[in-house]
């Protein structure tokens, strides 16, 4: 067996945020060259913290959706992972044995070779006949003045192309560095300016700030009175959307450091986690929110308080990812960043075989089974908040001057409206879901969403009780 792990920033927030890295698991799913592929997040679940307890393999590849190398990817991610590596990503990767699994963690797959192609593609798509003897490429960067690395990959591609001479001109500009995007038409010279943003995904940046700083009105902007006489920008798509990512990400794991020539072996404890699960699904289980049933081999899953209602008058679902999509957000419209939060929209039935309701009940409650198990088992390792509090950095090392006091009254509000119960807060958990209690869920380490709000608390700017509806 092999696992594939995709890890993504995610939002407490923007519920679009994890939609790429979703995107690209679907696709490298489809190829079927890894028996499964899991997304995790920094700020949504599943955790970092816990995406390698959801995988069923021993043998685990964990590629960093980032666009370049930067803190996420040299700093956190490793720490939450508990890779003991911390700073620059050789070339080949790390690798390491956790918990009798062989991870292997790449480079963010940004800074891959085969990224230059996809700008050419990007360019080409905006423009397709764009020519050496009057178009000019832009290469757009965020940029940033807290890591040197972050605009490596930027001069990288632009140097290459520059080389390749398929453009007049090729030049890196920068939204938040020197030389700032707004300067273009002073440096650029061609008649005709194709502009690609090396961007991870559609967003605010993509959409808004840089058309804004470039004064483009479009996919194409004819301006009649630059400097260096007229020109027309052609604004294309970032290259992070691209459907040749998926290519990318899979060479990046297939150049992995210590890339084995054979198969890893099922990971007992999850084997064992989901075998009870299934057992107790065909007899029918409350987890969580939900209530599953089966008949004839194929189960249902539908809201507990939908119990009873007329299928047809509740959205069916048919697909894992349908019940992904029908649960981020709540009734309210507001994004899920905690799957266990008690805020479970109504209104829906999946119809799933067997194989499908695993990856639904994933979907729905991340690493829920997989660490209930381990609690059942007495194998569970709590997390006290002084040891997470500790390990954060950057803007949030705050955390670390919150009072008990502080942290006990945040968790009150905000893990009041969660299904979990605070091991890692010295709580009691005698029966779990196994036991046909609903709400028998573990939480073994207060999540990033907790560990956000306490630095809310601490910086003074946090309103009290509003966190339920996230």
């Amino acid at each position: 067996m092999r696992s594939l792990v995709l890890i993504g920033h995610g939002s407490h927030l923007n519920g679009e945020s994890a939609s790429a890295v979703y995107r690209y698991a679907e696709l490298i799913r489809e190829r079927g060259l890894y028996d499964e592929v899991i997304e995790g997040y920094w700020k949504e679940d599943p955790s970092l913290r816990q995406v390698l307890k959801t995988t069923a393999s021993t043998d685990v590849t964990v590629i960093p959706m980032f666009i370049s190398e930067g803190y996420f990817t040299e700093t956190v991610i490793p720490r939450e992972l508990g890779l003991g590596h911390q700073g620059p990503v050789p070339p080949g990767g790390v690798a390491r044995v956790l918990g009798g699994r062989t991870v292997r963690y790449t480079l963010p797959y940004g800074v891959h070779p085969a990224m230059t192609d996809v700008i050419v593609e990007r360019a080409r798509e905006a423009l397709p006949d764009f020519s050496a003897a009057d178009t000019a490429l832009i290469v757009l960067g965020h940029g940033t003045t807290r890591n040197e690395n972050s605009n490596r990959v930027i001069y990288h591609n632009a140097q290459t192309l520059r080389e390749s001479g398929q453009f007049a001109e090729v030049h890196a500009l920068f939204l938040d560095e020197d030389p700032k995007v707004g300067t273009w038409p002073e440096v650029v010279r061609a008649a005709r300016v194709v502009v690609v943003p090396f961007f991870a995904s559609e967003g605010w940046h993509t959409l808004e700030t840089i058309p804004e700083d470039m004064d483009l009105s479009g996919p194409v902007t004819v301006f009649a009175e630059n400097p260096h006489g007229p020109q027309t920008v052609y604004y294309a798509k970032p290259v992070g959307t691209h459907r040749a990512v998926a290519d990318v990400i899979l060479h990046l794991a297939e150049e992995a450091s210590g890339a084995s020539t054979e198969d890893g072996d099922p990971d007992h404890a999850h084997t064992a986690a989901w075998a009870t699960v299934m057992e107790r699904a065909r007899q029918g289980l409350r987890l969580g929110e939900v209530l599953i049933t089966c008949q004839s081999g194929v189960f249902e899953i539908r809201h507990a308080l939908d119990e009873g209602m007329p299928g047809h008058e509740l959205q069916t679902l048919v697909t894992p990812e349908g019940v992904r999509d029908a649960t981020r957000r709540d009734e309210g419209g507001h994004h899920r960043p905690v799957h266990t939060l008690r805020n479970l929209p109504r209104g829906w039935r999946a119809v799933l075989n067997e194989a499908d309701l695993k990856r639904a009940i994933h979907y729905l409650y991340p690493a829920v089974v997989e660490e209930t198990y381990a609690h059942t088992c007495h194998v569970l390792r709590h997390t006290p908040w002084p040891t997470t509090a500790r390990r954060q950095t950057g803007i949030y090392a705050k955390v670390q001057k919150a009072t008990p006091a502080q942290v006990e009254a945040v968790a009150e509000d905000v893990c009041g409206g969660c299904l979990r119960t605070r091991l890692w807060a010295g709580r009691k958990l005698p029966h779990t879901f196994f036991d046909g209690v609903p709400g028998g869920i573990p939480c073994a380490e207060a999540c990033t969403f907790l560990v956000a709000e306490v630095r809310e608390e601490v910086s003074g700017k946090r309103g009290g009780g509003h966190t339920h509806n996230h």
